[in-house]
C-alpha cells in the first residue's frame, strides 16, 4: 500500500503522471509509474525504517519528507533550476534568483513532505495500526529499497537538463544533510499532541488539512499574474502551514487520535478531489484519469472511515487489508 500511495497520491491526483494514460499509452504509463514507485515508494519506505527504527515521530517524517522533496525536485528533475514551461512555468522566473527558483523550491519541498511521504505514511498506519510499530524490512531489504530509489536519483540527474551549478548543488545537499540530522536528533514527541481529548472539531480538521495545499494554489496563481513581491507570497505559504500544524498539535489529543488523523487527512485528499474537478473543466482529457483515481481513493477513504469509527465504538470492523 505504501508503495503505491507515495507516487499516486503526488502524481495520479495532481496530474503529473496522467491517469488517462493506463488507456492513451499503456506502455508509457508502466514505465513512468514503475519509475514513480522506486522514487516514491522506496523513498517512503526508507523515510519510514528510518522512523520505526530509531523510534521519532512526525516532527521526523516530516524533515525527512522535505529532504525527500530536495532531492527529488533539486537533484534528480532539476526543477528548482528550471527556467521555463512545464511544471514551473511562471515560478521559473517569478520568485527565480541566483539560478534557483526559489518559491517554487519552497513549495515543492513542503508539498513532497506532506503529500507526498507523510500523507501515505499517515493512512498506511490507519489501515495496519497492528503493525505501525515494526519494522517492514531486514538489512537486505533496506539495500534493495535504497538501490531502488537511488537508481532513479541518479538516471534523472544524468539526463535531465538546466541542472544546478556547482554551488548551488552543494547548498542543497548541505540543507539535505542538515534536515536528516535534525530528523535524527529530535525526539519523538517533537510534534505530539495534547494529551487527553481534544478540541479540534471535524470541520477544523477538514480545513487544516486543506489548507497546505489551498495556500499553495493560491501562490501559484498569484505567480502567474506576477501580483505582489514573491518573498511575500513565501511567507504567506509558511505561515499558513505553520498556522495549520500549530491548530493540529494545541487541539487534537490523543484520545480519539485515530479519527482525528483520518479528518485531516481527507481534508488533504479533499484538495486534490477538487483540483481534479476542475482540471477535468479545463483538460477533459487529462482530467478524466484524474476523477477515476480520485473515485478511488474516495472508495478507500470511505472504507477506512467505517473502520476507524466501529474500532473507535469497540466493534470489530471489517478483516485487515479487506477494501471490497
Amino acid at each position: 500500500m505504501l508503495l503505491l500511495f507515495a507516487p499516486a497520491i503526488p502524481e495520479l491526483l495532481t496530474g503529473s503522471t496522467p491517469a488517462s494514460n493506463v488507456v492513451l499509452d499503456p506502455v508509457g504509463f508502466l514505465v513512468g509509474f514503475g519509475a514513480d514507485i522506486l522514487l516514491y515508494g522506496c523513498g517512503a519506505l526508507l523515510i519510514r525504517e528510518f522512523v520505526v527504527y530509531f523510534r521519532k515521530g512526525w516532527a521526523s517524517i516530516l524533515l525527512l519528507g522535505a529532504a525527500y522533496g530536495i532531492a527529488e525536485e533539486g537533484i534528480a528533475v532539476h526543477t528548482f533550476f528550471q527556467p521555463s514551461g512545464p511544471p514551473v512555468n511562471a515560478l521559473g522566473t517569478y520568485g527565480h534568483a541566483y539560478g534557483v527558483d526559489w518559491l517554487w523550491a519552497l513549495g515543492l519541498t513542503i508539498f513532497h513532505a506532506t503529500y507526498s511521504i507523510a500523507l501515505p505514511i499517515l493512512l498506511t498506519r490507519l489501515w495496519y495500526p497492528e503493525v505501525r510499530d515494526a519494522r517492514w524490512l531486514d538489512r537486505g531489504g533496506v539495500a534493495l529499497a535504497t538501490i531502488g530509489y537511488l537508481s532513479v536519483v541518479l538516471f534523472a540527474a544524468h539526463f535531465v537538463g538546466h541542472g544546478p551549478s556547482p554551488a548551488a548543488l552543494a547548498l542543497f545537499l548541505a540543507i539535505c544533510a542538515v534536515l536528516i540530522y535534525l530528523a535524527y536528533r529530535l525526539p519523538a514527541d517533537a510534534l505530539a499532541v495534547r494529551p487527553g481529548p481534544g478540541t479540534a472539531s471535524r470541520r477544523g480538521l477538514w480545513l487544516a488539512g486543506a489548507a497546505g495545499f489551498g495556500a499553495w494554489t493560491i501562490v501559484e496563481a498569484a505567480s502567474g499574474i506576477g501580483r505582489g513581491p514573491a518573498a511575500a507570497w513565501a511567507l504567506l505559504l509558511v505561515a499558513i502551514d505553520l498556522g495549520a500544524l500549530a491548530y493540529v498539535v494545541r487541539c487534537v489529543g490523543a484520545v480519539g487520535l485515530e479519527l482525528s488523523e483520518f479528518r485531516f487527512a481527507v481534508g488533504m485528499m479533499g484538495m486534490l478531489f477538487a483540483w481534479s474537478v476542475v482540471l477535468t473543466l479545463v483538460r477533459p482529457v487529462l482530467g478524466i484519469g484524474m476523477l477515476a483515481v480520485s473515485f478511488l481513493f474516495g472508495y478507500l477513504l470511505s472504507r477506512l472511515g467505517h473502520r476507524l469509527d466501529a474500532r473507535a465504538a469497540g466493534a470489530p470492523g471489517p478483516p485487515v487489508g479487506a477494501v471490497g
